[in-house]
């Protein structure tokens, strides 16, 4: 998914139900020189999501569900 969020950036970004976040990354993205602050952006917001799943997982480990 890293890969896919330096690539295009806002389709990262929407695949993560993200939808706004992915219009404003779509806007940014459509200049050459905002292009790269998307991909950081996305991959930003890639592995915060990724994260949160992992917190997720962990609480329900914790209360035994």
């Amino acid at each position: 998914m890293i890969v896919g969020a330096i690539l295009l950036p806002w389709l990262a970004v929407l695949l993560g139900r993200h939808p706004f976040k992915a219009i404003a990354c779509l806007l940014l993205q459509l200049t050459v020189v905002g292009w790269i602050p998307a991909a950081i952006w996305a991959v930003a917001v890639v592995r915060h999501d990724r994260r949160e799943k992992q917190y997720q997982q962990m609480l329900r480990i914790l209360h035994g569900r």
